[in-house]
């Protein structure tokens, strides 16, 4: 019996760290997110959406943090946050669906690419709790995951609070005897709703002193961090944060979403503190980038490059934005008018990836890539 299926919910199985996938649906305006302030083109190009250089929080001379985005600043400042600017994929549809399927499944192969990443690494898990999307469904990316869970709570996760006595272990050495498979299968399935049991029924307070707003977006942060913490041997998480798709008065409409992903990242990040903050990177990515130049209705179009964060995971900080950056104003825009994607999301994904499993074969997770350098 492969040894993968006899490995049970203990302790130890969070030693690798987690990958907490964030994706931002919608098409999240990189430009305004990480603002090129030394870029005269992006002034020219954005007269009114443009954000003034005294508004922003100073990155590294060239690049500044949009000032809505100020709880995440202090990470960056520790250099425990990485900013890649001028990322994406090769899909150039701008289609929403079709842009986020490409980068979901990690090209043209079946399935999702952190489902074959949990698949291929050496110390795949096979509990129910190995991978969880926060949410009603699973992700493409998850597809073909070894073992994943699709829950919006904690207590989703459950037989009910109203079993007969003794159930459980009557329920275990039922399957105690079943042939195959099923009995290792059921095992785990069985250890994982205790472990949930035990989280549910233990004071769940953040740690140093995090406060989670009530959005969506922070409550599925908080249901990571209790299970990263109750140590059940969660290897990867996803959460959505949609609301990016601002073709219209932008200003408005981003305001609310760039301070849930701050204040949620904030309170995530410092709930896990330093050690499992050092072993848990965050990536924070979406299908595409907006129009350099703003539209006639206050807005931005569909795109290509955008802007990715990878925060935590003890990745190496340089102090500067990462970026590939040539003048707005004399460069080749692509399409429309479009930021190039000058740094494919695989090549960003690869150290954190390797961070976790150091021994995985990246050619499996993103087949058909032709890997930078």
């Amino acid at each position: 019996m492969p040894p993968a299926l006899t490995t049970f919910l203990d302790g130890q199985q969070d030693s690798s760290g987690t990958l907490v996938v964030i994706f931002l649906r919608g098409g999240a305006d990189g430009l305004n997110l990480v603002v090129p302030h030394g870029d005269d083109g992006y002034y020219r190009a954005r007269p009114n959406l443009g954000i003034r250089r005294e508004n922003l929080l100073e990155l590294d001379g060239f690049f500044g943090l949009n000032p809505l985005l100020a709880p995440l600043y202090p990470w960056w400042q520790s250099g425990q946050l990485t900013l890649v600017h001028g990322t994406g994929s090769e899909d150039e549809t701008r289609s929403h669906f079709a842009a986020q399927d490409f980068m979901e499944r990690g090209g043209l192969a079946a399935g999702g690419w952190l489902g074959r990443f949990l698949r291929v690494r050496p110390d795949a898990g096979q509990s129910p709790l190995t991978a969880v999307a926060i949410g009603p469904q699973l992700p493409e990316s998850l597809r073909g995951a070894p073992s994943c869970a699709a829950i919006q709570s904690l207590d989703d996760f459950g037989l009910g609070d109203h079993l007969p006595p003794n159930f459980l272990p009557q329920l275990a050495a039922l399957y105690q005897t079943a042939p195959g498979l099923l009995a290792p299968a059921a095992h785990s399935a069985l250890a994982a709703l205790q472990r949930i049991d035990a989280l549910r029924q233990t004071a769940a307070a953040p740690a140093s002193r995090a406060t989670y707003g009530p959005d969506d977006f922070s409550v599925g942060l908080r249901q990571v961090a209790r299970l990263i913490k109750g140590q059940v041997g969660l290897q990867a998480a996803t959460l959505d944060l949609n609301g990016w798709d601002s073709h219209i008065t932008q200003a408005s409409l981003l305001a609310s979403p760039l301070q849930r992903l701050a204040q949620g990242l904030h309170a995530f990040a410092s709930d896990l503190g330093p050690a499992t903050l050092a072993r848990t990177p965050i990536v924070v990515l979406t299908e595409f980038g907006r129009r350099v130049a703003e539209n006639s209705a206050s807005g931005t179009d569909h795109g290509r490059g955008s802007a990715l964060f990878i925060l935590g995971g003890g990745l190496p900080h340089t102090g500067k934005v990462q970026a590939n950056w040539a003048d707005l104003a004399s460069s080749p825009l692509v399409g429309p008018g479009d930021l190039p994607v000058t740094t494919n999301y695989r090549d960003v994904l690869a150290p954190a990836l390797r961070r976790l499993a150091p021994a995985i074969d990246l050619r499996k997770v993103f087949p058909g890539h032709a890997w930078a350098g």
